[in-house]
C-alpha cells in the first residue's frame, strides 16, 4: 500500500517515553525524517499500541511509571505478533551492568541518553531500513541538530 505520489509507505515508528519534552522531540524528529509515529508513555499502553499497529521499530525507555521498559521489552519478544519488530532501548542508565541487563532483555540496541539527533538517527536507519547503505538516512534526509 503506497502513497498516492507511488511512493513507498511511511514507515511507524512507536516511541514509549515518560517525559513528555523527550517524547515530543523524538516525535518532531521522526516527522522530519519522514516517519509516521505512534506515542505513549505507559509500558502496558505499549504492549497493546504494538500489536494494533505493528510498527517498523520500537524508541523504549526503561523507567516508565507502570511497567518497566525491560519487563515490556521483554513480553514483546515473547510475544509471536511483536517478537520480530526491532526494538531500541532508550534511556539514562549508562553503567556497564544496567545496559548488559537492557540488552539481555531482547533490545537489538541501546542508546544512552542525552544523545544527539544524528546518533538516534543513524541507529534507527540500522534498522528501519537494513537493506539500505548506512549513509542513505543522512543523503536523503536533512540533518538532525
Amino acid at each position: 500500500m503506497g502513497s498516492e505520489l507511488g511512493r513507498p509507505p511511511q514507515k511507524k515508528v512507536l516511541v514509549v517515553e515518560d517525559n513528555d519534552l523527550n517524547r515530543r522531540l523524538m516525535e518532531v524528529r521522526l516527522e522530519i525524517h519522514g516517519y509516521a509515529s505512534v506515542t505513549t508513555s505507559q509500558g502496558a499502553a505499549a504492549l497493546y499500541l504494538a500489536r494494533k499497529h505493528h510498527p517498523d521499530l520500537i524508541l523504549m525507555d526503561i523507567q516508565l511509571p507502570d511497567i518497566s521498559g525491560i519487563e515490556v521489552i521483554r513480553r514483546l519478544k515473547a510475544d509471536e505478533q511483536t517478537k520480530a519488530i526491532p526494538i531500541i532501548a532508550v534511556t539514562a542508565f549508562a553503567m556497564p551492568h544496567e545496559r548488559t541487563l537492557i540488552l539481555e532483555s531482547g533490545c537489538e540496541a541501546y542508546l544512552t541518553k542525552p544523545f544527539k539527533g544524528a546518533e538516534l538517527a543513524q541507529m534507527m536507519e540500522r534498522y528501519i531500513n537494513p537493506h539500505q547503505p548506512l549513509g542513505h538516512f543522512a543523503q536523503n534526509r536533512p540533518a538532525l541538530a
